[in-house]
């Protein structure tokens, strides 16, 4: 998924990250044209750009697109970065200048890993009424943010955590073993599952004590150590933690658990590229724009995608100012 913004704020980490518990609230972010669906974004923001090395993170739905446009994402570019797709309804079409060509349904995961450049584009299918998911990115770390770019698809089996079920699409779960593990690639330690919780259970979910995470609510009433965590927040817990306990209310409890070691290592992060200054940024804009909005260059850092029938998304323009850190 891109980011369709056409305003889009720098997001810098100076590496320093926060402890503690944070309720991050979602805003609300169009995906394209007046008939197209709306996402709610609670990574990034001013209080939080990174959990560990997730950057992104954007949930939508359920939509029902029948009666609208659906997801309709032209080509467009990513590097330093990997994006992770998860669904809970529906059916996502992607493709990529790999040669990827992927479908994504529910209880399955596809990983796309940006490296030094990629473009791709995502799509409902027709067969798909509901729509309903979450994007993720994660961003590389530097001495791998170079790697040429490759596409994972995986089908994630469900595991019993107590009264509850778990789905792990990316990491392990902290003392579960293989058990409750994924197989799909990752540069720094990360954790990413979906939790279902039936109504009136508790669970207590084991962490990795190094790991700060967030929990975000996708549907139902619950409770994180006892505070209460509204559909569509994300709820962030520093690192030194070694379990957190979940609790639903009169309706069963769906969300999702990300987590990570803190990345400790700058990046910006504007439109769909992460680099590590604004002169990195300013080339990759540079390179897509040239090699594949004006000339359509399939042997440039972005390759191109095979079988798309419009054009490819151009980037925004840049600031007039140098993207640099924010007090």
């Amino acid at each position: 998924m891109s980011n369709l913004e056409v305003e889009p704020a720098e997001v810098v980490f100076d590496g320093d990250p926060a402890e503690g518990i944070q309720l991050l609230e979602p805003r609300e972010v169009p995906l394209g044209g007046p008939r197209a669906m709306t996402v709610r974004r609670t990574l990034p923001q001013r209080a939080r750009s990174l959990i560990g090395a997730w950057c992104f993170l954007d949930h939508y739905g359920p939509d029902d697109v029948t009666a609208r446009e659906g997801m309709v994402v032209p080509p467009h570019p990513h590097t330093g970065l990997q994006t992770v797709s998860w669904l809970f309804a529906g059916e996502i079409e992607h493709r990529d200048s790999t040669g990827a060509h992927q479908l994504v349904r529910p209880s399955e995961v596809n990983l796309m890993t940006a490296g030094n450049g990629i473009q791709h584009s995502e799509v409902s299918t027709a067969a798909t009424t509901v729509l309903h998911g979450a994007q993720l990115w994660v961003a590389l770390p530097d001495r791998d943010r170079h790697v040429a770019p490759f596409f994972e698809h995986a089908v994630v089996a469900p595991q019993p955590l107590g009264e509850a079920t778990v789905r792990v699409f990316v990491g392990e779960l902290a003392g579960s073993g293989a058990g409750a593990a994924s197989n799909v690639t990752a540069f720094t330690p990360l954790l990413g599952l979906q939790l279902d919780l039936p109504a009136g259970a508790t669970v207590d979910v084991p962490l990795d004590t190094s790991f700060e995470h967030g929990l975000l609510i996708d549907s139902g009433e619950a409770t994180l150590d006892g505070a209460a965590v509204p559909v569509a927040h994300l709820a962030y817990v520093g690192t030194g933690r070694s379990s957190v306990r979940v609790t639903a209310g009169e309706h069963p409890v769906r969300a999702l658990l990300i987590g990570g070691t803190p990345l400790g290592e700058p990046i910006v992060m504007w439109w769909n590229f992460i680099g590590r200054d604004h002169d990195e940024i300013v080339e990759f804009r540079a390179r897509w724009q040239g090699d594949v909005i004006d000339s359509g260059d399939a042997t440039g850092r972005f390759g191109t995608i095979e079988g798309w029938p419009g054009r490819a998304l151009p980037a925004p323009e840049l600031p007039t100012v140098r993207l640099k850190p924010r007090d």
